[in-house]
């Protein structure tokens, strides 16, 4: 067994997702030696809230820290590139936040440090980790759903569907120009690329903004929680929802849709693959449970159960049948999988976890999907 414990990680962000990262990192074992905050104020009082033993000063001082072997990236997407190129240049590992970049041109440059630097660098698209979605993997994979031919879904939230609703996400130059699409809508195609093995080869998207001006608190809002005292009114760009249709390099036809204002959908992410054998399909608000569809015989419903699952989706698994594994499980082991390379000295050859190269992919979706609502066409990905 990995000796986890050897391994020394730091945190860069301390709002809700951060505190997941620090929290499933001591489930796993490993030393989490400090976190980095949005100021020095805000670090010391984040790490002392959640019992972290160093709020670093700035992120030179946490690179010096030879007791760091990870960086965990959490903070705003417009941040990402320069602190990991700094923590690639620095000879760390790194798991980034997705999505990876700002733009495909800045996930470029990443993907040409992490190449360079031959340390373990990955993309936090956790849902992938789901033991479910490890299976279907390996199904599709072992053809038993045929070829695919149509893939369907969608990744609908509501916490941003009032006007007082905030977060740092809808602004444009901390966020990126997409919102909707570039931070749900990035785990739905990664999802569905990892369990079909299909990337996306061309888009047609339209973006819809239905809430043009928002009430931005002059404090400090930490992600899905309610705003606090005095408001400004700004003006919004950036997307609510959008529609996307989606052409694959096979030849197979895909439809999503993204949105951050359906009410009552609190993290509903959802997909289903129809191949010519079978089909297949998940929901995130029902983790454990697996749809497969067949013609000629009753259609199955899987539930996450390690005795009935293949290996691959069985390694993803942690908790007995009928303990429901959920959020915070997939980021366990999501880590696991990849503090097992990080040991090792990197990436294994049946390794499941996105890479800086599978971030880029998204990156070019995100800018394929802008050009395409701006210039209302069909965008290939090789535009970009």
């Amino acid at each position: 067994m990995t000796d986890f414990a050897r391994i020394g990680a730091a945190v860069i962000g301390t709002g809700f997702i951060g505190t997941v990262h620090v929290q499933m990192l001591r489930r796993l074992g490993v030393s989490v030696r400090g976190v980095l905050g949005s100021s020095p104020e805000r670090g010391a009082e984040r790490a002392a809230e959640i019992g972290v033993p160093k709020a670093y000063a700035s992120l030179d001082d946490l690179l010096a820290d030879e007791s760091v072997d990870v960086v965990h990236v959490t903070t705003p997407n417009q941040l990402h590139h320069a602190q990991v190129m700094a923590i690639l240049e620095a000879g760390k590992n790194v798991v980034c936040e997705k999505p990876l970049a700002m733009t495909a041109a800045e996930s470029a440059e990443m993907v040409k440090a992490a190449e360079t630097s031959g340390k373990v660098a990955a993309v936090c698209y956790n849902i992938r980790f789901y033991p479910l979605n490890q299976h279907v993997h390996a199904m599709v994979a072992a053809g038993e759903l045929g070829d695919v031919r149509f893939v369907s879904g969608h990744y609908h939230q509501d916490w941003l569907a009032k006007p007082t609703d905030w977060n740092w996400r809808l602004e444009a130059d901390k966020g990126g120009e997409l919102r909707s699409v570039g931070d749900i809508g990035t785990h739905w195609i990664d999802l569905t690329s990892f369990v079909t093995g299909l990337k996306p080869k061309a888009v047609l998207a339209e973006l819809a903004t239905f809430i043009p001006e928002r009430q931005k608190p002059t404090g400090p809002v930490e992600t899905f929680s309610a705003a606090q005292g005095d408001t400004e009114t700004v003006p919004i760009s950036t997307d609510d929802a959008a529609m996307i249709l989606i052409r694959y390099e096979n030849g197979a036809r895909g439809i999503m849709s993204t949105s951050q204002i359906n009410v009552g959908r609190k993290n509903s992410l959802q997909w289903d693959v129809a191949g010519s054998d079978a089909s297949a399909a998940w929901d995130s608000e029902t983790p454990d449970h697996l749809f497969i569809g067949h013609r000629d015989r009753p259609n199955e419903t899987l539930m996450r159960d390690f005795t009935l699952m293949n290996p691959t989706g069985t390694a993803a698994a942690t908790l007995p049948p009928g303990h429901v594994e959920g959020f915070g499980d997939s980021f366990f082991a999501f880590f696991r999988a990849v503090y097992r390379d990080v040991a090792a000295g990197g990436r294994g050859a049946d390794s499941t976890w996105a890479t800086f190269s599978d971030g880029h992919l998204e990156m070019l979706f995100c800018d394929a999907i802008l050009k395409s609502a701006r210039e209302g066409r069909w965008v290939a990905l090789d535009e970009i």
